[in-house]
């Protein structure tokens, strides 16, 4: 009999404690139940809103009057101001033509801008207004530092100026792009950087940004193609930064001419020069079809069909690609040309000394 009761306590304590372990268990991760609605706040680390609030109010709107008619608007920003006046780099092609160019600050107000130079072949333009109507000034940042899929981010005004001040974000999808433009019918090279931030019309002119709320490029519309989509380019702030005492100061930037024309190697078949003795393993690079009396051409010894196949030990493509790295160099600098003269190869000097606009 006792046998039996203390068998009898035994069950009931362990079912008690089963029971209330159970409960137990259930009550402390009630909280987990996955029928349960809860209001969860998300956080994210990835917000780039103090890089924006560094550049936002130095981004200006860019109209250009040509008479007392709006023709056109891009984008600019101010980098940099002194005791007179703030500065403010866009476009050349934002502000070509124009006989006005009124700016439109982030506050909204508009001020007269003055363009104090511009350059057709790197697309930059620099204006003036007055320094007390500065809100901000940009921070310059440095391209080469820049990597693929580093996040950048750009300001303007797409569409329309209702939509000003517009934040589109991307990444850095390509480095050191070599892209080639017509315009007016003459073929031009030029360094970019490729991003898939959406750029528009009126994002031209108007700043590309690091993570660090740095400017590192200026957008440039013109440098894309309307057949594609989801890809910009932008002009590295270095090259524009290069030659931005002499555009504040209105003077032209040198660059080399060497008196000569030139056909695409390339183009043969259609030229049907019989003269030139090529071997078949050259494949690039641009022909000598005249030499100017007087020119640099002349003076380094080039002939009629010399074919010129490296620049410095850069293999030439095409006669776009010898100017862009022709136009790489100084006025006075001297440059190693490797030709091929009737099937053999051989090395001229060539001084630069002629720029645009010389007359030989």
């Amino acid at each position: 009999m006792r046998e039996r009761i203390i068998n009898v306590v035994v069950i009931l304590v362990v079912l008690a404690l089963g029971v209330g372990g159970t409960l137990y268990f259930v009550k402390d991760n009630s909280s987990n139940s996955p029928v349960e609605n809860r209001n969860v706040t998300i956080t994210s680390n990835e917000s780039i809103n103090e890089s924006i609030k560094k550049v936002y109010d130095s981004v200006v709107v860019v109209n250009n009057y040509q008479g007392t008619r709006l023709t056109g608007y891009g984008s600019g920003f101010v980098y940099k101001k002194d005791d007179e006046f703030g500065y403010i780099l866009t476009n050349n092609h934002v502000v070509e033509g124009a006989s006005k160019i009124v700016v439109t600050l982030s506050n909204g107000e508009d001020v007269e801008a003055e363009v104090l130079g511009t350059d057709s072949y790197m697309d930059i333009a620099v204006l003036r207004i007055d320094e007390e109507k500065v809100l901000q000034v940009a921070e310059i940042g440095d391209s080469t530092d820049a990597k693929l899929g580093d996040t950048v981010f750009t300001v303007g005004t797409p569409v329309s100026t209702d939509y000003a001040g517009t934040v589109t974000k991307g990444i850095i999808s390509g480095e050191n792009r070599e892209i080639t433009i017509t315009d007016n019918g003459t073929s031009y090279m030029m360094e970019a950087i490729q991003v898939d931030a959406s750029i528009n019309p009126g994002n031209s002119g108007g700043p590309l940004v690091n993570i660090n709320g740095e400017v590192i490029g200026i957008n440039s519309v013109k440098l894309v193609e309307s057949s594609i989509e989801g890809m910009g380019f932008a002009i590295p702030i270095e090259v524009a930064m290069s030659q931005i005492d002499k555009l504040e100061n209105g003077e032209a930037i040198a660059r080399p001419v060497i008196g000569v024309s030139l056909y695409d190697l390339d183009s043969l078949p259609l030229i049907g020069n019989s003269e030139l003795d090529i071997d078949d393993s050259v494949t690039s690079g641009v022909v000598v079809n005249s030499v100017e009396r007087g020119s640099d051409a002349e003076a380094a010894g080039l002939q009629r069909n010399d074919v010129i196949t490296k620049i410095d030990d850069i293999i030439v493509k095409n006669s776009t690609h010898l100017k862009y790295v022709l136009y790489k160099h100084n006025i006075g600098d001297s440059v190693k040309l490797t030709v091929i003269r009737n099937g053999r190869e051989k090395e001229l000097t060539l001084k630069l000394t002629h720029q645009i606009g010389d007359s030989n």
